[in-house]
C-alpha cells in the first residue's frame, strides 16, 4: 500500500449557506501544497450509495462535485478519475438519475465503475473476510480523496469518510447488492477498519449542508446544518464528524480501532483544527437537527479514554 501524501493532522470547519462556498474556504485552510503532484492520478469517491436526491443526504451534491473536479483540475494531475460502487443500486442509475454522469462528461473527466474489474486482491488483517477484491485502480492512484455526506448509520452509527471507501470501493459484482453476500456486515466495524489499513485517504471532506440523522444510510431525515469539514488525515476528519452527532472515538467502534492501529490521529489534541470553533460547530449541528443545541467540547475539548498514541504510520 502506500503512504497518505501528507501526515499532519489538520481539519478545517467551514459554514455558511452555500455548500461550494465552504468547500473552498475549507480546502484553502488546509495545507494542501504538496498533495497533488503534476502527473498524479488523483481518485475522488464520492458517496453514490443509492439513488435518492441530494437533497435526501442520501448523496453528494452534484454541483459541489463538479467544484471539487474543478479544484483538482487547478492542481494540475495528469489524470482525474471519478470511482465509485453503489450499494443500493446501480451505479449508472445513480448516476444518470442525478446528472452526475453530465458533469463527469462536461468536465472530462475518467469514470470507473468499482462494482466491477479488472481487479487485484486486497488482504485484510484481523477480519472475518480474509481478502476482498477491489478494482486495480488501487494500483493506479496516487491520491484518494473521500467526499460523502455526513450520517447517522444502522450498522456503522456513523457514516463518514472512511466508511466511504471501506463500501464504496467492495465490488457488488462479487459481494452482491447491498454488498452483504460475503459477510462483510457480518462484522462491519473490523471490516471498515481492515479495509482504512489497506487503503490509504488523502484528504477527507465530509458535507452536513444536508446531513442525515436518524435510520442511515438512506432512509433517515435530513438536516440542513450548513457546514463543510475537511482533513488531511483521516482518523482527525471522521473524529471531528462523529462529534457532530454527539460520539468521542470511542462510541464508533471502527473509529476507536482505526485510531488504536495508527490509520491515523483519534487524539484531538494532536489536530491543528481550523476554520469555526469545535464546541461553535457541534452547537450548529445539534440545534439543526433537534433544535437544542449541544456541544460535546464546551469545557475544552475532550480527551480519548483511555489516551492512545496518535503517531500515524500512514
Amino acid at each position: 500500500m502506500r503512504y497518505r501524501k501528507i501526515t499532519e493532522p489538520v481539519v478545517a470547519i467551514t459554514s455558511g449557506p452555500d455548500e461550494v462556498t465552504n468547500l473552498h474556504n475549507a480546502l484553502n485552510l488546509l495545507p494542501l501544497q504538496n498533495l497533488i503532484e503534476a502527473g498524479n492520478t488523483v481518485v475522488i469517491t464520492p458517496n453514490f450509495v443509492k439513488s435518492k436526491p441530494p437533497q435526501s443526504a442520501t448523496i453528494v451534491g452534484p454541483y459541489t462535485l463538479r467544484a471539487l473536479i474543478r479544484y483538482i483540475k487547478s492542481k494540475n494531475p495528469g489524470r482525474i478519475v471519478i470511482a465509485a460502487g453503489s450499494g443500493g443500486n446501480p451505479t449508472p442509475k445513480v448516476m444518470t438519475d442525478n446528472s452526475y454522469d453530465k458533469i463527469i462528461s462536461e468536465e472530462g473527466v475518467e469514470f470507473i465503475d468499482l462494482n466491477y474489474g479488472p481487479y487485484v486482491d486486497l488482504l485484510l488483517n484481523d477480519c472475518l473476510v480474509k481478502s476482498t477484491k477491489v478494482n486495480e485502480l488501487y494500483e493506479q492512484m496516487d491520491v484518494l480523496i473521500s467526499f460523502t455526506q455526513m450520517k447517522m448509520h444502522e450498522e456503522a452509527t456513523v457514516s463518514l469518510g472512511i466508511k466511504n471507501i471501506a463500501l464504496g470501493w467492495p465490488p457488488a459484482e462479487i459481494h452482491g447488492f447491498p454488498k452483504k453476500n460475503l459477510g462483510i456486515h457480518n462484522d462491519l466495524h473490523n471490516f471498515i477498519r481492515a479495509m482504512a489499513e489497506k487503503i490509504s485517504i488523502d484528504l477527507t471532506i465530509l458535507s452536513s449542508q444536508e446531513a442525515m440523522i436518524g435510520t442511515g444510510p438512506a432512509e433517515g431525515k435530513p438536516i440542513n446544518a450548513n457546514m463543510i469539514i475537511a482533513g488531511t488525515d483521516p482518523v482527525a476528519t471522521d473524529t471531528v464528524g462523529a462529534r457532530m452527532f454527539g460520539f468521542l472515538p470511542q462510541g464508533v467502534n471502527y473509529l476507536f480501532q482505526c485510531a488504536q492501529k495508527g490509520v491515523g490521529t483519534g487524539e484531538l489534541k494532536y489536530v491543528t483544527l481550523k476554520g469555526i470553533p469545535l464546541a461553535q460547530a457541534e452547537m450548529a449541528f445539534s440545534t439543526s437537527a433537534y433544535g437544542y443545541g449541544i456541544a460535546l467540547d464546551s469545557s475544552g475539548i475532550k480527551q480519548m479514554v483511555p489516551e492512545l498514541t496518535t503517531t500515524s504510520r500512514y
